[in-house]
């Protein structure tokens, strides 16, 4: 395995629309700057790019037009360029999809464009051999944000912080690492963390609203470089209706948070190598596929012309990309717009890898998608889910069944075995040393 990566500044010059709460909100100062990190892997055969932006989500146009152009610069398949957005409330209008097309900022994503090419072009130069290891733990930072009472009617906290205490809806509280370092040591020189949460810790109220900045995953990031030295790229996860324990209540909550999520990292750097019969990935060949999801679109709300970008009026049928790339036994699967964690959770379960994590925002943005008992029990989310309640399980087996086609397809199970996975031969308890098997 080699890997080149790239950290390039995106900070918009002010004044610009902010993409927080309102459309017509107005960035006011910086608290810190905006990047755009990239990671290229190359197994000596295939390649594939990541590419994480501290930006609140990018439309479906630019990213099939700019990740073609990408993949061709790399030599590879449009599939093998995965971007994610972390859906940083605290950045440029970058979206149209979502009924504002007025509001999109043209010239700053031109200017995003050419600097992508730019940095694609130049981290072909710059690949070093490395060794990868995965790592897992449970991070108590995040809660949901839906508050379900006793009649299975939902309401959204962030209107009534006086439920707090009461809530305990389904939270995704997994932190994933991938972890690259130097061959046969146990230096870091590049990280990935994924978790679940929206970017609103600093979104405070009046001026909070109007400040440009990277949240806690930029805090996250700087704390793991600062610390380790290593480069860092941070992933959301499935964050729909997942918010950091301190949303919305300023700077200190986005310190608080990126630290949290820091020495996460750094835990993760100190065990995985020294337990390498566990966690190194042994085989780390690197592979993709995209694919797609198709599900007639919600009549009632969003065929109406005044709630529903011209984008999507005229269509009877939606149709979003579900993207998937693989780093050895890991792998991360791009998903339109905004899955609630409790779908996320959902396919991580189902899938074959030994894990995967959710990449947030990755193939478009057209507002949230919700488990089908959303629309019973109400709430914020249900209300921006463009197609029927009874597609989103279609929407699940979709990623999976992409997964498994992916996982064959890296790691062929041998003539005439069952196929992969099969545990059948694994020991009742599965406590396993230091040590290959």
């Amino acid at each position: 395995m080699k890997i080149a990566d790239f950290k390039r500044d995106i900070t918009p010059a002010l004044p610009c629309l902010v993409a927080g709460y309102g459309f017509t909100d107005k960035a006011q100062k910086i608290r810190d700057n905006l990047y755009m990190t990239g990671l290229c892997c190359d197994d000596g055969e295939n390649k594939v790019l990541i590419i994480s932006f501290d930006l609140l989500g990018l439309d479906e146009w630019f990213i099939k037009r700019v990740r073609k152009n990408c993949a061709e610069i790399l030599g590879v398949t449009d599939s093998a360029v995965l971007f994610t957005c972390t859906h940083n409330h605290s950045g440029p209008q970058t979206i149209c999809a979502a009924r504002h097309e007025e509001t999109e900022n043209i010239p700053y994503l031109e200017m995003l464009e050419a600097a992508i090419y730019e940095e694609v072009r130049g981290m072909t130069e710059n690949y070093v051999p490395c060794d990868v290891y995965f790592y897992s733990l449970k991070v108590d930072q995040n809660r949901n944000r839906r508050y379900t009472a006793a009649d299975n009617m939902a309401s959204f906290t962030p209107h009534r912080r006086e439920m707090l205490p009461l809530a305990g809806d389904f939270a995704d509280q997994e932190f994933g690492a991938l972890i690259f370092t130097l061959p046969d040591k146990h230096d870091p020189i590049y990280a990935i963390g994924n978790y679940a949460a929206h970017p609103l810790a600093g979104h405070s109220p009046g001026l909070g609203g109007y400040t440009i900045s990277a949240d806690f995953p930029g805090a996250f990031r700087d704390y793991v470089t600062e610390e380790s030295g290593a480069g860092c790229m941070y992933i959301s996860g499935a964050s729909g209706d997942m918010v950091p324990r301190q949303d919305e209540l300023g700077s200190d909550g986005v310190k608080q948070m990126g630290v949290s999520l820091g020495k996460a990292m750094l835990a993760a750097m100190i065990d995985a190598p020294r337990n390498s019969g566990r966690f190194k990935l042994d085989d780390p060949k690197v592979g993709s596929l995209l694919t797609t999801f198709t599900a007639p679109l919600r009549r009632r709300y969003y065929k109406n012309p005044n709630k529903l970008s011209s984008y999507y009026v005229d269509r009877e049928v939606l149709t979003e990309e579900i993207q998937i790339v693989s780093i050895g036994d890991i792998a991360f699967v791009g998903l339109p717009s905004e899955p609630c964690a409790e779908l996320g959770q959902e396919i991580k379960w189902h899938s074959p890898f030994k894990k995967t994590y959710i990449a947030y925002c990755s193939t478009s943005f057209a507002e949230y998608i919700v488990p089908a008992n959303f629309f019973v029990s109400g709430g914020y989310e249900p209300m921006a889910h463009f197609f029927s309640a009874r597609n989103t399980i279609d929407f699940v087996k979709c990623a999976v069944d992409g997964l498994f086609a992916l996982h064959d397809d890296v790691f062929p199970t041998a003539d005439g075995e069952e196929p992969y996975p099969d545990g059948l031969d694994l020991p009742l308890v599965n406590i396993l040393p230091n040590k290959k098997n």
